[in-house]
C-alpha cells in the first residue's frame, strides 16, 4: 500500500481512467462478437483474460516509456517502436493461447498464421492499445514538466528576490552603520540624551532590515516608520543641511509594498544629491493615488544632471537602484520599474505599483498620469 501511496494522483488516475476505458471497449466488442459471429460463453472470458493483460501491460508501458524519456527523441522512437512490435506478439500470442492453442491448434505454423491474420485488422487494436497508452503518458509528462518549470521559474524569482533583498541589506550595514557609529560618537560628548535616541533609532533600523523578507510584503505605514528613523540619523550627520519633507496620502498608508524599496532612493539622493551641495538641500517623498496606482516619488533639489558626476566617483554607486529597479519588476512587472529625471534644478527617482482593491487600467494610460504627474 505504502507504494501505491507513494505513486504520484495524476498517474493513478490516467491508470484507472485507461482501464475503464478499455473495459468499455472490449464490453462492447465482446457483446457484438457474441451476438453476431461466436455465440458461446468463452468469448466473454477470452475477453477477460486479454483485459487483465492489458491492465498489466499498461504499467509496463508507462515504466518504459520513463525509461526512455531521458534519451534522445530518436531514440525514444526506435524504443517505442520496438515496444509496440513486442506488445503485439505479446498480446497476439495470448489471443492465440486463448482461440486457437486451447482448441488444438498447437504448431508454430498455427501460431504464425494467428499473428498474419491479425495483422489484417484486430491486431491494428493492438497497436492502437500501445499508442494511445503511451500518448496518454507524453501527455502527463508534458504538463509535469511544464508546471515544474513554472515552479522551478517561481522558486528561482524567490531566491532572486531574498539574494537583492540581502544585498542590500549587506549595502546598508557598512555604510549606514559607520557614519552613524561617528555621529553617536559625536554625541556622546555633547548631548548623551541625542545619543541615546540616535541608537534607539540605529537599532529600530536594524531590526526592521533583519525581520524583513524577500518573499513578504509590508504595510506603507511601516516602511514610512523606517524611512523616518533613517533620516532622524542622516539628520543628526548633516544637521540643518539636510531637511526631509514627506506628502504621503494617508489612504496608502496600508498599502503593501516590498520591504525596504524606498530606502536605496532615499539614500540616493542624500549620497549623491544633498552631501556634495554645500548648502545641502531638501528631500521630498511623495506617496500618492494616481487613477488605479499607487505613486511613489523621492526628489531632491541637490546636484541634479551634475550628480552623476559624483556617483562616477564612487566604485559600485548605482547598485542600489538597480537593485531595486529589478526587486519591483520582478514584483509588479516590467512596467513598474524606475523612472529617473535628472535637470538643473535636482534629481527625482519615481516608481508606481497596483492600486488595492482598484481596478488596473491599460499600461500606457497609466505611463501617461504618470508623466503628467512627475
Amino acid at each position: 500500500m505504502d507504494f501505491i501511496d507513494n505513486i504520484p494522483r495524476i498517474w493513478r488516475r490516467a491508470y484507472l481512467l485507461l482501464c475503464l476505458w478499455y473495459a468499455l471497449n472490449f464490453g462492447v466488442s465482446t457483446v457484438l462478437q457474441y451476438k453476431f459471429e461466436t455465440p458461446h460463453t468463452f468469448v466473454f472470458w477470452n475477453a477477460l483474460y486479454l483485459f487483465e493483460a492489458l491492465c498489466v501491460l499498461i504499467v509496463l508501458i508507462f515504466l518504459y516509456a520513463r525509461s526512455l524519456f531521458k534519451y534522445k527523441i530518436y531514440v525514444q522512437v526506435i524504443g517505442h517502436i520496438a515496444g509496440a512490435t513486442v506488445y503485439f506478439f505479446l498480446m497476439g500470442s495470448l489471443s492465440y493461447y486463448l482461440q486457437d492453442y486451447l482448441e488444438g491448434y498447437v504448431y508454430f505454423e498455427h501460431w504464425k498464421e494467428h499473428l498474419l491474420s491479425l495483422l489484417k485488422w484486430e491486431g491494428v487494436d493492438f497497436h492502437n492499445q500501445y499508442v494511445i497508452t503511451l500518448s496518454v503518458f507524453y501527455i502527463i509528462q508534458y504538463f509535469h514538466n511544464v508546471q515544474k518549470k513554472d515552479q522551478e521559474k517561481s522558486e528561482l524569482t524567490l531566491k532572486n528576490r531574498e539574494m537583492q533583498l540581502s544585498l542590500l541589506k549587506s549595502q546598508i550595514n557598512p555604510h549606514f552603520l559607520f557614519n552613524t557609529l561617528n555621529s553617536i560618537n559625536t554625541l556622546v560628548g555633547s548631548s548623551k540624551e541625542q545619543a541615546r535616541k540616535v541608537i534607539t533609532q540605529l537599532s529600530d533600523i536594524f531590526r526592521y532590515a533583519l525581520d524583513s523578507h524577500g518573499d513578504q510584503m509590508v504595510k506603507l505605514i511601516h516602511e514610512i516608520d523606517f524611512i523616518d528613523n533613517y533620516m532622524r540619523i542622516q539628520q543628526v550627520r548633516f544637521g540643518d543641511r539636510l531637511l526631509f519633507v514627506k506628502q504621503v496620502d494617508f489612504t496608502c498608508l496600508g498599502v503593501s509594498i516590498p520591504p525596504m524599496i524606498l530606502q536605496p532612493l532615499v539614500e540616493n539622493s542624500v549620497k549623491y544629491g544633498i552631501a556634495p551641495k554645500d548648502e545641502g538641500g531638501t528631500i521630498v517623498l511623495t506617496v500618492k493615488r494616481v487613477n488605479n496606482m499607487i505613486f511613489f516619488e523621492v526628489k531632491d533639489d541637490g546636484l541634479g544632471s551634475k550628480a552623476k558626476k559624483v556617483m562616477d566617483s564612487y566604485s559600485g554607486s548605482g547598485v542600489g537602484l538597480a537593485n531595486t529597479d529589478q526587486r519591483l519588476k520582478s514584483i509588479f512587472g516590467a512596467g513598474s520599474g524606475l523612472r529617473i529625471h535628472s535637470s538643473e534644478y535636482g534629481y527625482s527617482v519615481s516608481f508606481f505599483i497596483p492600486g488595492e482593491e482598484k481596478v488596473p487600467q491599460p499600461l500606457n494610460l497609466v505611463n501617461e498620469e504618470l508623466d503628467k504627474a512627475v
